[in-house]
């Protein structure tokens, strides 16, 4: 399960797989086969992927190209137009940005604008792009995009007339070609017979003369539904793709009229072709051998490639590319072999969201209502060890995911939580909030610092304040716990209107400074805390409870001042807990 030792290096990030990670998918495309593009404006995208933040996402996918069934290659220098600035917008409020592109001029402009992943859905097969990541220290993600299975041959039908009718048509036909023949050749006998006078009867057991049976000419192939030889599946994309219109922008467009493209027009028609057969087949899917030979071997193969070339292994996920050139019968196949790809040993990625075979399974036909069908595929894949999750629906799946961690996987965290007033019985309200912070539920308070005095920080004109740090144990999914410690705040008198200050006085004031193995980014809640290293008011109490915690954040990459460089400084002690 995601529950293992794995972790997965993203630039300045390291991500921990001690629970599943949820990668949001933000299409800025007017094109997308699951939100009809309605993240196209970049505004619009910014706004959405901030939200995704907020409801529980780990990671932003950001895509400027659909790779759908039928898609229209974009252009790099457009498809750039239209991510950098979302990818740009979002690193700076601390998301872990996946860029979600083949186009190598791409992934160095978006790695440059601060995405940490380069999620390749042609699974690094352009060199270029294998010597691009190589220099960098981003993460990637190794997709499998192609057939997995060598197209099955379709047999013209063949119609096979035993009437009386036809077997008396038959033999006047060829009593018509022997008289044919008679006319031009004078008449040889040899043992009573015509000598090259074909042999219309046959002897079987018994005596049985069983007569030559006429075969109707074999019917063509529908022309709508060609299938691609084996051997053309690899040839280059100007052999291999099928004759269309081209929009005049495409034809001028450098490189991305594409094998790719041709691939996932193919897949669509597979998937809706209808082949007739006289075979009837004993299995109600395909054999997984094969097609995990295809899709492992060349996610091996990729990785290896990647990691001779000096990428290190910590670095590499990987990912099967549901829907890329796969029927449905074969995405179920691949991902009932979830956990044989989970023993490769690289983080895996689970990337089923509202692809066509979700509709298969489920029966239901419109792509953007297949969110409660995905859980369920996706919740199969966790329990056979899939360690990333992408979805479109962050939200509900956050909160799907943390029902079911709660009850199947016990995994209480160590968590730091700052806490301070200026207002009122500044000792007693930070002893209330401990007592309400031990009634949460699945957490409990391990350990307290002693109560300190400080300067006021930020916002100077206010008395001092009195500042702990509590230590804490907890089942919560990091937002789900600052909801808690936000109410919490409310129940205890903070104002947090508009009206209010920023920085100003508060009764109670309640920051989540870090959790153990999370990262996160958005507008709700940074982890680690991006403050904790110029405050002496956290710095300090955090000394009762841990050794040397400058180190242990300058480790977890946080940059933490010099004590003069700080501010809130420590100026006395109020007593303890």
């Amino acid at each position: 399960m995601a529950n293992d030792s794995k972790t997965w290096r993203c630039g300045k990030y390291e991500l921990s797989f001690d629970r599943p990670r949820i990668m949001g998918v933000l299409n800025v495309t007017p094109d997308s086969f699951s939100d009809g593009g309605e993240h196209f404006d970049q505004d619009a995208a910014i706004e959405y992927g901030l939200a995704m933040l907020d409801a529980g996402a780990d990671i932003i996918d950001v895509g400027g190209e659909s790779t759908r069934p039928g898609f229209t290659p974009v252009n790099p220098d457009e498809e750039a137009r239209r991510v950098l600035p979302v990818v740009r917008a979002l690193a700076k409020e601390g998301a872990i940005v996946s860029i979600d592109t083949r186009h190598v001029a791409v992934a160095k402009a978006a790695v440059r604008c601060g995405a940490s992943i380069v999620n390749d859905v042609t699974g690094f097969t352009d060199p270029k792009m294998v010597e691009f990541v190589k220099t960098s220290t981003c993460g990637v993600i190794v997709m499998h995009a192609g057939e997995v299975a060598a197209p099955a041959r379709t047999h013209a039908t063949v119609q096979l007339d035993t009437s009386a009718a036809a077997f008396v048509a038959e033999k006047a036909r060829e009593a018509a070609a022997e008289a044919a023949r008679e006319a031009e050749k004078p008449a040889r006998r040899r043992r009573g017979k015509l000598l090259g006078e074909p042999k219309v009867e046959a002897k079987l057991p018994g005596g049985v003369v069983q007569p030559s049976l006429p075969f109707g000419e074999p019917e063509p192939a529908p022309e709508s539904e060609p299938e691609t030889p084996a051997a053309e599946q690899t040839a280059p994309a100007a052999e291999t793709a099928e004759p269309e219109t081209v929009p005049a922008a495409t034809e001028a467009a450098p490189g991305p009229s594409d094998h790719l493209a041709a691939m996932m027009r193919r897949s669509a028609r597979r998937e809706e072709a209808y082949v007739p057969t006289s075979q009837l087949r004993r299995f109600t899917l395909p054999d997984s051998a094969p097609i995990m030979r295809r899709v492992m071997g060349f996610l091996s193969d990729q990785a290896r490639t990647l990691i001779h070339a000096g990428v290190s292994r910590d670095r590499i996920c990987i990912d099967p590319g549901p829907g890329f050139g796969k029927t449905a019968n074969e995405d179920i196949v691949i991902q009932r072999e979830t956990a044989k790809m989970a023993s490769l040993g690289y983080p895996l990625m689970c990337a089923v969201s509202r692809k066509r075979f979700v509709g298969a399974v489920s029966g239901v036909t419109e792509a953007a209502a297949r969110d409660a069908a995905t859980f369920g595929v996706c919740l199969g894949a966790i329990q056979a060890g899939a360690n990333i999750v992408r979805v479109h629906d962050v939200a509900g799946f956050a909160q799907f995911l943390n029902g079911y961690w709660a009850v199947a996987k016990p995994q209480p965290r160590r968590a730091f939580v700052a806490v301070g007033s200026n207002l009122g019985h500044r000792c007693d309200n930070i002893r209330a909030a401990r007592d309400m912070i031990a009634e949460i539920p699945l957490t409990c308070v391990s350990n307290c610092s002693r109560i300190y005095e400080s300067e006021p920080a930020y916002e100077t004109r206010q008395d001092a304040f009195a500042n702990a740090v509590i230590e804490i144990k907890t089942e919560l999914a990091p937002l789900v716990l600052l909801d808690e410690l936000m109410k919490i705040e409310a129940e205890l008198g903070r104002d947090r209107s508009k009206k209010a200050k920023a920085n100003g006085p508060r009764t109670i004031d309640l920051d989540l400074l870090w959790m153990d193995g999370e990262t996160h980014g958005g507008k709700k809640l940074r982890l680690p805390h991006p403050l904790i290293g110029e405050r002496d008011f956290v710095l300090v109490p955090l000394e009762d409870l841990m050794h040397d915690p400058a180190r242990f954040f300058r480790y977890n990459g946080v940059e933490v001042k010099e004590p003069e460089d700080r501010v809130g400084h420590i100026v006395g002690e109020l007593g303890r807990m």
